[in-house]
């Protein structure tokens, strides 16, 4: 089974037996029995009918909303959490400040070190520009200090500096093209910035789900600031993934020049001044499935598993930390090429 993407706009999609049908205009645009579903995400205006609804609902089919350009709107849920025992432990770990203090110092390691690993790879591939070896120390400076962060404060001080000699690097091994002055969102002021967030977005969609499967809240998080609305416990989750999933798609659409200006457009709009086309959003999606079904191995999984899955193992280690049957979160690392 497969996630399925509904991108064409003003598409219905209607049940049809044990069966989801997509028409536009009365044209029938696909037809999919519901085993080969397990995530259906639409984008934009896609009409789901009640009738489809209801099954979706009934087979427990993780259903998403995202924009159009691919921000994140919410998802259908099936009911409220049944594992109130694992909500209660998650917001006792969060009332211990040195518990809640020690999850945010791994979350943050976590991301240091495979934005070193992203960076590592491009030198060891040629690229070595002296931007690049200074941003290479700073962030080895930053993950040192977050390593011994007295509180969570600091620690967001420390992912912030090492962020900026990051994304300096990251600027510095792609072409000028496209006006890339660092990552700005918000909304994305350019291309790349477009493209960032929009893998970012298709990776906050499956990072809340294995969330919400494991049973835990993911609006309670540890590192990133509790807030009306936002995730924070899936924005925490996300941060290990971000460089090795999402940051490795686009340098690589952009170095080996699969974007051109034909893929973009500036609207002029305030709220969206950039806008990805319909082929570059295609691929995105393409490249970033691709990715997530990568097999890794993990030693949760006794082997080698899809990276997706591995996003899952990963909540799933935090799950057991909740419940004192782990005495630290440890965080998914690159290591000489392979995951673990």
């Amino acid at each position: 089974m497969a996630p399925v993407y509904i991108r064409e706009q003003g598409a219905v999609v209607r049940r049809r037996g044990e069966r989801l049908v997509v028409t536009r205009n009365k044209k029938q645009l696909l037809e999919l029995p519901l085993l080969h579903v397990d995530q259906l995400i639409l984008m934009g205006n896609v009409q789901l009918t009640s009738p489809a609804v209801a099954m979706l609902l009934q087979k427990e089919v993780d259903v998403v909303f995202l924009s159009s350009y691919g921000k994140f709107r919410g998802r259908l849920i099936h009911t409220g959490s049944k594992f109130a025992r694992l909500r209660h432990a998650q917001l006792q770990k969060m009332s211990d400040l040195k518990v809640s203090l020690s999850i945010a110092r791994e979350v943050v390691s976590g991301k240091l070190h495979n934005q070193l690993f992203v960076l590592q790879a491009q030198v060891k591939q040629g690229a070595s520009p002296v931007v690049v070896q200074r941003s290479l120390s700073g962030i080895k400076r930053m993950l040192d200090q977050a390593r011994r962060a007295k509180n969570v404060d600091s620690l967001r001080g420390y992912e912030g500096k090492a962020g900026a000699d990051y994304w300096a690097a990251f600027q510095a091994l792609l072409p000028d093209t496209f006006g890339f002055q660092g990552r700005k969102y918000y909304p994305p002021p350019d291309p790349v910035n477009a493209l960032l967030s929009f893998g970012y977005s298709l990776l906050l969609k499956d990072v809340t789900a294995a969330v919400q499967v494991v049973g835990l809240d993911p609006y309670l998080g540890f590192f990133h600031t509790i807030d009306y609305g936002r995730p924070s416990l899936a924005l925490d989750m996300m941060e290990e993934f971000r460089p090795i999933i999402v940051d490795l798609i686009v340098l690589d659409i952009l170095q080996t020049g699969q974007m051109s200006t034909a893929d973009f457009e500036h609207t002029r709009r305030p709220d969206q001044p950039v806008r990805l086309k319909a082929r570059m959003m295609n691929l995105l999606i393409q490249r970033y499935e691709q990715r997530c079904g990568d097999k890794a191995p993990h030693r949760d999984a006794g082997g080698r598993t899809s990276l997706r899955r591995v996003i899952e193992l990963q909540v799933r280690r935090l799950a057991r930390l909740m419940l004192d049957q782990e005495q630290q979160y440890q965080p998914f690392l690159m290591k000489n090429g392979a995951l673990s």
